[in-house]
């Protein structure tokens, strides 16, 4: 009886502690709301910011964004996946496996800021990218490889053997069983990684500050060596250092709104993934 009571009490205490998180993020959420949603229109979304970025739109910020975040994702995501296959496949618990493991978590509780200064020194000056998309790109992605790398070894992980065994025992050749078995129902989960990763770049603004991000350019990328406007660097510049901060605070809610409705569209589409490339596992 003693037992249950403490039961209770500890399933009422989390389940408190969960609305109250629930909760401060509703708050958080609909203060971002109410203050952005009435600058929030077609203009905003679709033109360049004019008048010392007191006006206009962030149309270009929200173009970088996305250059951004498929710069990093294609340079990340398949180093990420090789190193994954790697480790669980073939290295096993030899002593480079627990080595690169040890890195990979090293590397993961490092400052964002650090990234930024290692990106300035290798893309932008020893290898010459200048600030540019390119030199933005591995530097983010580099951020979040520690992500991709834990999540797809734990989701190869979650492949129980027999299935390694029994496709090895049908004649099939590791690199096929890895290629037609392991990574289609894996997958599902190596997805996870990618909604995580994406979700921290996009909000990033450390890294970009040294490598890529303009203070105000009000104009289109032509190539990956250009220089581009972001989301994260726009909403800092026009909160704490713009023209005219008290003019511009309506444009600093927008801009958190769309970056927030960014970051969002983004994980329902790897959200959708996910589901799909589970179902269709389970159909095969």
């Amino acid at each position: 009886m003693h037992k249950r009571i403490k039961q209770k009490i500890v399933f009422i205490v989390l389940r408190l502690l969960g609305i109250l998180i629930v909760g401060i993020l509703l708050w958080i959420l609909g203060f971002i709301v109410y203050n952005g949603a009435e600058v929030i229109n077609w203009t905003f979304l679709t033109t360049a910011p004019t008048e010392g970025m007191t006006a206009g739109g962030i149309f270009p910020a929200i173009v970088g964004t996305f250059c951004l975040i498929t710069g990093s994702v294609v340079f990340a995501f398949p180093i990420g996946v090789l190193s994954a296959i790697y480790m669980n496949e073939y290295a096993g618990n030899t002593w480079i496996a627990k080595f690169i493991r040890i890195m990979t978590n090293n590397l993961g509780s490092i400052p964002s800021i650090v990234f930024g200064l290692f990106g300035m020194a290798l893309f932008v000056n020893t290898l010459g990218f200048g600030d540019s998309i390119i030199a933005g790109s591995c530097t983010l992605g580099l951020l979040v490889l520690p992500v991709i790398i834990r999540t797809t070894e734990e989701a190869l992980k979650s492949i129980p053997d027999t299935y390694r065994t029994g496709s090895l025992a049908l004649g099939a050749t590791k690199l096929q069983t890895i290629w037609r078995v392991i990574l289609p129902m894996a997958f599902p989960n190596i997805i996870t990684g990618l909604i995580l990763s994406i979700g921290r770049v996009s909000g990033e603004t450390a890294p970009i500050l040294f490598t890529v991000a303009a203070y105000f350019l009000p104009k289109l990328p032509d190539s990956i060596f250009d220089q581009v406007m972001a989301l994260p660097y726009h909403l800092y510049v026009i909160a704490t250092s713009g023209t005219d901060i008290e003019a511009s605070r309506p444009i600093a809610y927008g801009t958190a709104l769309v970056l927030i409705i960014v970051v969002l569209l983004i994980n329902l589409l790897a959200t959708f993934l996910r589901k799909y490339f589970a179902k269709k596992v389970k159909m095969n």
